[in-house]
């Protein structure tokens, strides 16, 4: 299950790429959302005016597109998130019902979700052995895939024992002076924390234990977090 802006028609509209978007731990039953379906019904704020076309609605919305903090391996930009207007173009291809009204409070939170995950691989890379490399890590590609067909051990487990599924799962994979890390980062709904508040997400970032490195930064952070030693916080993304 990927994010519901489809990045690759996004790139056929404009020259610069998007970046793709990005836990109640109470059990509970298994989602059977799609990532973009759960942004609809997260969101909406009724239906469409009968009156709106696609053409009308799109472009009442902002074009304008935010730059990120994540920065793009190979180049010395940074990637760059969807427009509204792209957002919602997207969610509607695939048919699931935006509401143009919602677009300015979904975009926002789609953009800081994926800033969010990118921080926590920053942590990561604190316990990576830089072998006397200098440069941050930069943002290679990423990946979205099915969190229902395509679930990861860790997620597979906590639905196992009750917890509620993941509502997307993306493959992050990083760049440091020319070693990569593949990251896995499952997406969760988190606990509401009032009748009136907005939605909540929990991100489980990790490196995949497809390395050496991967599974000796997990064995790192285990044993830190049992003696008390948490990740460094002084690496910063690279501009």
């Amino acid at each position: 299950m990927s994010c519901p802006v489809d990045h690759s028609q996004v790139k056929k509209e404009q020259s610069t790429d998007a970046a793709k978007c990005p836990v109640d731990h109470s059990p509970s039953s298994q989602s059977k959302d799609s990532s973009a379906s759960v942004w609809s019904r997260l969101f909406s704020s009724g239906p469409t005016p009968s009156s709106s076309t696609p053409e009308t609605t799109t472009s009442i919305l902002s074009t304008e597109r935010d730059i990120s903090s994540i920065p793009r391996a190979g180049t010395s930009e940074n990637w760059v998130y969807p427009s509204q207007a792209q957002f919602f173009s997207a969610m509607e291809r695939k048919k699931h019902d935006p509401q143009a009204a919602d677009m300015r409070t979904i975009v926002p939170i789609h953009n800081a979700v994926n800033e969010r995950a990118w921080g926590q691989i920053l942590e990561w890379e604190s316990l990576r052995d830089a072998n006397g490399c200098t440069d941050g890590p930069q943002l290679v590609t990423f990946k979205g895939r099915a969190a229902e067909t395509d679930r990861s051990p860790r997620a597979k487990a906590r639905v196992m024992m009750g917890y509620t599924a993941p509502f997307d799962r993306h493959d992050w994979i990083v760049d440091r002076c020319g070693i990569q890390m593949r990251y896995v980062i499952d997406f969760y709904t988190g606990k509401s924390t009032g009748p009136n508040a907005g939605p909540s997400f929990y991100l489980d970032v990790r490196p995949a234990l497809d390395s050496w490195e991967g599974a000796r930064m997990r064995m790192q952070r285990f044993w830190g977090g049992l003696l008390g030693f948490g990740p460094s916080s002084q690496i910063v993304s690279k501009a």
